[in-house]
């Protein structure tokens, strides 16, 4: 066969086809459902210390998450967002990264977020939108953000932290910090236009950015095979942008740590783009808005439920004597009282205050936000009762 120069392809002379089974992409295992690895598996770096941080992180935010659902339910919180079955994916794959490296999140890493040392107080004061709030109350539930964790600002809209974590990456090649930026996202996501420019630019640029997939299995209530896409997933999209690419078991801490730290060295050491499609499965509804089981069946939760990332995780603890039954009782019963004195508290804080609302847009506020800001005022005075936990703090 000849070779096109032009083009840097071969030439063929009769047709060849090539469709979604022309490429086959594995799933990397290294921690089986039982709690024991494969034989011969290539192992993540990893001590006690790390595993146990794993562990405690993945079991406060199971915690955390019921909690918050509950609170929703009784009507102390507008909304919530569980990432239950998912805790692996998030946990282990921040704790591959370099403190300094930037984390860009989707809405369910909390569990990167409160193993960079986001307390329980904190995600509290988020999630009732108080005047302890490092947002100022500027956004709904579950969108955290922390500057000194280098975690960036939750946003609503799906897709547009992609092009954003390309942009970051970017960056920090240019001023040579050795750092890289990891970007969450769902399968539904990859769906926007933003994740395929995004790949295509951090390609092309060859800029120090992990572009993590969580293939839950839903966009909500639409399932991800055969309605989301008819090809084999997220990850040959990667191979089709000319990066590296892997698929994981989401569930599996070990092939999540183990892939994220490869990833990582690719990203900061080669400047090499990569993409990780983490396979797991959303054992809560897709929010506090959805009831899941109008499109999906008991059997199938079943399934996935002999799957549990945090159960396959504490099996092996327990084999290796890093873990006990007591242990994990205690570890809940703490956390739990945790989470529930820090809601408690955290309920009791007052919202910020109006003026708050036009602070930081600007360096100073602009003559039309102080006009808006008296027009907010005059209207809450003339309707007090239904703006009860501002209308006693105008002045």
């Amino acid at each position: 066969m000849a070779k096109d120069k032009k083009h840097n392809t071969e030439i063929v002379t009769k047709p060849k086809w090539f469709d979604k089974d022309s490429v086959t992409i594995p799933m990397l295992q290294i921690l089986k459902e039982d709690g024991s690895f494969h034989k011969d598996a290539d192992m993540p770096e990893y001590d006690k210390e790390l595993i146990v941080k794993i562990h405690d992180t993945m079991q406060f935010i199971r915690i955390l998450d019921e909690r918050m659902i509950a609170a929703q339910r009784q009507g102390r919180i507008s909304f919530y967002l569980a990432s239950r079955g998912e805790e692996a994916a998030s946990v282990a794959s921040a704790a591959a990264l370099d403190f300094g490296d930037m984390i860009m999140g989707q809405y369910r890493e909390q569990g990167a977020l409160a193993y960079r040392g986001f307390t329980v107080e904190q995600f509290m004061n988020q999630l009732f939108s108080n005047e302890k709030d490092l947002g100022k109350g500027r956004q709904m539930p579950v969108h955290y953000g922390c500057a000194d964790l280098n975690f960036m600002t939750i946003s609503s809209p799906l897709g547009t932290q992609i092009p954003q974590a390309t942009g970051y990456a970017f960056g920090q090649k240019m001023d040579k910090t050795g750092k890289c930026t990891i970007c969450y996202f769902g399968e539904g996501a990859a769906s926007e236009g933003d994740f395929h420019a995004a790949l295509n630019m951090a390609s092309v640029y060859k800029v120090p950015v992990i572009f993590f997939c969580r293939n839950n299995g839903y966009a909500i209530s639409t399932p991800a095979q055969g309605e989301q896409y008819s090809g084999d997933g997220i990850a040959p999209r990667g191979i089709g942008y000319g990066m590296k690419t892997i698929r994981i078991d989401g569930n599996d801490a070990f092939a999540v740590l183990k892939a994220t730290q490869e990833a990582r060295r690719l990203a900061v050491e080669e400047n090499e783009p990569v993409l990780i499609e983490a396979m797991s499965y959303r054992m809560s509804g897709h929010s506090t808005s959805d009831d899941p089981t109008g499109y999906r069946t008991r059997e199938e939760e079943a399934d996935w439920q002999a799957k549990d990332p945090l159960d396959r995780l504490q099996k092996w603890m327990m084999n290796e004597g890093w873990l006990d039954k007591d242990h994990v009782e205690e570890h809940h019963a703490e956390v739990k009282a945790k989470v529930l004195a820090a809601l408690k508290e955290s309920e009791k804080v007052p919202v910020p205050h109006v003026d708050e609302l036009i602070n930081d847009v600007y360096d100073k506020p602009t003559d039309m936000l102080k006009e808006q800001l008296d027009e907010l005022k005059e209207h809450i005075r003339k309707y007090p009762d239904a703006y009860s936990k501002t209308s006693g703090r105008l002045d």
